[in-house]
C-alpha cells in the first residue's frame, strides 16, 4: 500500500506576520487574516502565501533602493507572486512610516496599520496607485475594506 505524502500533494496557504529591525505591532491574526481572506474574495481572490514583514524606515528604504531602484522612503511595497485567482507575495510595511502617517491623518496608529496591511492585498488584486484616478480607486477599496471589517463583530 503506497502512503500519500501529506505536503506534496497540499499547498500549506498561510497569512504570515514577522518583524524584521522592529518590534512586532499588536494585531488580532485570527480576526485580520478572516478580514483579509473576506476582502480577496470579494474580487475573485482566494489568498495563498501572503507573507507581511513589519520593519524600519531605513530597512524599508534599503528594499525599495535594492529591489526597486527607488531612492525614497514609502510605507509599503508589495511584491507580487500570485498566479491565477490566487494571492501570493510578501509585503514590507514600514512601522515608522505608518505611525508618521496615522498622526499627520490625525487617526490611530492600529487602524492607519490596518488600512495599510489592505493597501497591500488590494495591490496583489491589481489595483494601482500612481495615477489621481488610480489612487482614488485605490482609497475607495480600502474605506470599504475598513467598512467590512469595523461590521465583524
Amino acid at each position: 500500500m503506497r502512503m500519500c505524502n501529506f505536503y506534496s500533494t497540499f499547498a500549506l496557504e498561510m497569512i504570515r506576520y514577522t518583524n524584521e529591525d522592529i518590534e512586532m505591532p499588536a494585531l488580532d491574526e485570527r480576526k485580520t487574516n478572516r478580514w483579509i481572506r473576506a476582502v480577496a474574495a470579494e474580487y475573485g481572490f482566494a489568498v495563498g502565501n501572503i507573507n507581511y514583514i513589519f520593519c524600519s524606515d531605513e530597512r524599508e528604504l534599503a528594499v525599495n533602493r535594492e529591489f526597486l531602484g527607488h531612492d525614497y522612503y514609502t510605507d509599503v511595497i508589495t511584491f507580487d507572486y500570485s498566479t491565477a485567482q490566487t494571492l501570493n507575495g510578501d509585503i514590507f510595511i514600514s512601522l515608522d512610516t505608518v505611525r508618521s502617517n496615522a498622526e499627520m491623518v490625525g487617526c490611530r496608529f492600529e487602524d492607519e496599520l490596518l488600512r495599510i496591511l489592505i493597501h497591500g492585498v488590494l495591490h496583489l488584486t491589481g489595483q494601482g496607485d500612481k495615477t489621481p484616478e488610480t489612487k482614488a480607486q485605490m482609497t475607495a477599496k480600502e474605506e470599504k475594506a475598513l467598512g467590512k471589517l469595523k461590521g465583524e463583530k
